[in-house]
């Protein structure tokens, strides 16, 4: 139980508020653009992004219940609300969190004045945490199994993934022609803490022989596990250490390693009409250090009057028989992860062309630039159970020279009415922005399902006739 009290700290600890940047995607003004897209078509003759204020964000989303509907002061009694919550969700309900801080970034342009080749590079620290909805252990918990008699609780519901890590990443991109532009960029991971517990299975089972009223048969069947990188020495009792601290030192200095690739395509049908794809994170994680596994399987089975665990029935028998019928055990092999694999894809139309000016041409267009644009794009992220799927449709415009705007609208599985906002703006060679999604959620935040945040500044130098 005190390793399940740490992980959930670590998740708090860590997160302060689904991993879907549908207002970053493709807004080109912006140089972090090129993290969801190593493919993008931008251009620079370099930029650095200020350490630690060049790309903070954090995306909380949940498909099954909103702080409102536990906390509401509304005179309904708070177990009530419990049960109401559980009953509206599914086990394939889900609770996302991730945060992202980049560390540092930099690009610049390989191969002479007139190339259209760059470089890019920088790191980032970034947590996940994915929990499906344990419905069957939930109501099991609240209500018991008196009122279930019959009913197989299902132990598969248990699934859930944590982990802190670091990302070292070092990109290349290329526009080949007029009409095409293609990147890559390779990863180190490395893993300060992880959690994973997503091979479970098994049932906890009370049937009631007819005409034996008091006579109850009870059947546990388990196959759960825990496995944890980076965590088991934080539950001795001889640890007197500080867990946020060393945590950051594992996934910085001492962490498990990882490789990973991200790649992209920017084709141009015609010149105001453009498609664009990515997938990100095409990675995995060899968990190596401080590894455990935790395991309970096997089957327990009891036939008789339905026992009562209370101090005056003694019943360390049951106890003793439960623990060898189902016991705990512990390894230390090492495991691998592998990381949520990300696809993005979009269509784009732009019309209103204006004339070309001495500006900065921060979007791949040499004949002018078109001040609007509309499209659609289409995100999916891989999870234990089904992927993730959400439908953005968008609306850029140039509102000045060096300041633009985005506007979205997603459909994912935790809100159909999720409107985002983006402005991107430039000052002398400060390039700042700052991104919103589910803006309209923002007047009461206790009642959202989900909420994302981005923004960042960046130092971008063009060439002085550009």
């Amino acid at each position: 139980m005190r390793k399940v009290y740490l992980i959930v700290m670590v998740a708090f600890q860590f997160s302060c508020f689904a991993q879907n940047k549908q207002v970053l995607y493709n807004f080109t003004s912006i140089p972090q653009s090129s993290l969801v897209n190593p493919g993008a078509d931008v251009s620079y003759k370099f930029y650095f992004g200020i350490p630690i204020l060049s790309g903070v964000s954090a995306n909380l989303g949940s498909s099954s219940f909103s702080a409102y509907d536990l906390f509401a002061n509304n005179g309904v009694d708070f177990n009530d609300k419990v049960r109401n919550v559980i009953n509206n969700s599914s086990n394939r309900d889900k609770t996302q969190v991730n945060q992202q801080l980049e560390i540092f970034s930099g690009g610049f342009r390989v191969g002479g004045r007139e190339s259209q080749s760059y470089i890019s590079f920088g790191a980032y620290q970034e947590f996940d945490f994915l929990m499906y909805f344990p419905k069957d252990l939930a109501i099991l918990t609240v209500d018991g199994n008196q009122k279930y008699i019959g009913k197989s609780f299902n132990l598969a519901d248990l699934n859930l993934r944590a982990e802190v890590l670091s990302v070292f990443h070092v990109g290349f991109h290329k526009k080949v022609s007029e009409k095409l532009v293609l990147g890559g960029r390779a990863k180190i991971y490395s893993s300060g803490a992880n959690a994973t517990s997503t091979r479970n299975s098994g049932f906890i089972y009370t049937g009631q022989s007819v005409g034996t009223p008091n006579l109850y048969e009870q059947i546990i069947s388990s196959n759960l596990e825990l496995r944890t990188s980076g965590l088991s020495k934080f539950t001795k009792d001889e640890y007197e250490g500080s867990v946020p601290s060393d945590i950051a030192h594992n996934t910085f200095f001492n962490g498990s390693l990882g490789l990973g690739f991200d790649a992209g395509i920017t084709y141009y049908f015609k010149e105001n009409l453009q498609f664009t794809a990515s997938i990100i994170d095409v990675g995995f994680i060899k968990q190596s250090k401080d590894v455990e596994t935790l395991t309970y399987k096997g089957t327990y089975n009891y036939k008789g009057a339905n026992p009562s665990f209370s101090t005056t029935n003694e019943p360390e028998d049951v106890f003793d028989e439960f623990d060898k019928a189902i016991p705990r055990d512990t390894s230390y092999n090492k495991y691998t992860t592998w990381r949520p694999t990300k696809f993005y894809s979009s269509i784009q139309y732009s019309f209103g062309k204006t004339r070309p000016d001495d500006g900065c041409n921060c979007k791949g267009s040499v004949n002018g630039r078109y001040v609007n644009a509309v499209g659609a794009q289409l995100f999916a992220m891989t999870m234990p159970n089904e992927p993730f799927v959400a439908l953005t449709a968008f609306y850029k415009r140039s509102i000045l020279e060096k300041l633009d705007f985005k506007a979205t609208y997603t459909i994912d599985p935790y809100s159909n009415k999720n409107v985002g906002l983006g402005l991107s703006g430039t000052l002398g060679k400060l390039n700042m922005y700052v991104l919103v999604d589910n803006v309209f959620e923002y007047k009461d935040v206790s009642k959202a399902n989900s909420l994302a945040f981005q923004f960042g500044f960046n130092f971008v130098f063009q060439d002085s006739e550009d």
